[in-house]
């Protein structure tokens, strides 16, 4: 068994699509209409489906609003350098919610950015 992917759902899955693919530097790996239904689905990740966990990116056609509740916390990232990469987000545009640094109590360099739907992405440092 393996974990597949994350489903997110989206308000307007262009600003969400520009976020994954152009500021965080996924793939997108596919994209499939489905009129009978009123929706899009949009995976994106860093590799392939068959190599790694991706998001599934749901967009419910038409006008809707979430509610992130309280039970989601975050995706988690990891990444060479937490410091450059936070750096690098923010020059294309991307919302930092919390500055790289060391954790609260331990040593681990974290920082938190946040999608256009308000989720909520840690980056790790590689160990």
């Amino acid at each position: 068994m393996r974990i597949l992917h994350t489903m997110l759902r989206v308000r307007n899955l262009e600003n969400s699509l520009n976020f994954y693919i152009n500021i965080l530097g996924m793939k997108l790996l596919r994209q499939n209409d489905y009129p009978d239904g009123a929706f899009t689905l949009a995976f994106v990740g860093f590799s392939n489906e068959s190599e790694q966990a991706v998001l599934e990116l749901t967009y419910n056609w038409g006008e809707h609003s979430y509610e992130l509740g309280t039970g989601f916390g975050h995706i988690a990232i990891e990444v060479e350098d937490v410091y450059i990469a936070c750096e690098a987000i923010r020059s294309k545009g991307g919302k930092i919610k919390r500055e790289a640094g060391p954790m609260k109590g331990g040593n681990t360099v974290i920082a938190f950015v946040e999608d256009p739907d308000g989720y909520s992405i840690e980056l790790l440092a590689k160990p």
